[in-house]
């Protein structure tokens, strides 16, 4: 057990440690909805598109452009994205919008699944697809603070475990078995969070 653990650390890099540091901020400090978490996206982000392209990981390379983008967007709208430019609140998704995110992803995930396996050396094709265009509603979840975005990293994280065991990154692997974890806290910490602000007396 040991010598295993000795050889995963010996095969992280010191640009994978960055990340992951960064990465586990983003997401306790999202947890805990403060706003810090979208400058420590920034930084994981920017590291884990190098990081993924090596791993050949085309997807998850290509995953991290946008949550470069999107970190400027989250941090902007956390802050005025609430009534009158205040602060944004927690809400949730009726059933039917989740019915609409899930049938996206599925048609994302086939489609980018079959024409990466046709056309590229991508790793893990379809498992890269889903984690990937999950994670793009998820994130965009978390922008506009849908409660119910915890329980999609649920299944994103977990399935990402096995993702990056395949292709070495053991360090990423740990991370996301912790995201797992958070993102069960995170989703307690957000349901209490909005259960006050719903049956808060109007004064």
């Amino acid at each position: 057990m040991n010598e295993a653990l000795n050889s995963a650390w010996q095969a992280t890099s010191a640009l994978e440690l960055v990340s992951v540091v960064f990465g586990l901020a983003y997401v306790v400090l999202a947890a805990r909805e403060n706003v810090w978490c979208w400058p420590a996206a920034l930084v994981n982000t920017a590291t884990a598109i190098i990081l993924f392209w090596d791993a050949s990981l085309l997807m998850e390379s290509g995953l991290n452009v946008f949550y470069l983008v999107i970190a400027v967007y989250g941090w902007w709208q956390w802050l005025h994205g609430g009534s009158g430019k205040s602060e944004l609140a927690i809400s949730t998704w009726p059933l039917r919008y989740h019915a609409s995110a899930m049938a996206v992803i599925l048609l994302l995930t086939l489609s980018s699944g079959y024409a990466l396996n046709s056309s590229s050396s991508a790793a893990l094709p379809y498992l890269d697809s889903f984690t990937t265009w999950s994670a793009v509603i998820g994130t965009w979840m978390v922008t506009q603070k849908i409660l119910e975005n915890w329980l999609y990293w649920i299944v994103i994280d977990a399935a990402s475990i096995y993702l990056y065991l395949d292709r070495g990154l053991y360090l990423y692997a740990l991370l996301f078995a912790l995201f797992t974890v958070v993102a069960v806290y995170g989703y307690m910490q957000w349901r209490s969070n909005h259960r006050k602000v719903v049956h808060e007396p109007i004064h």
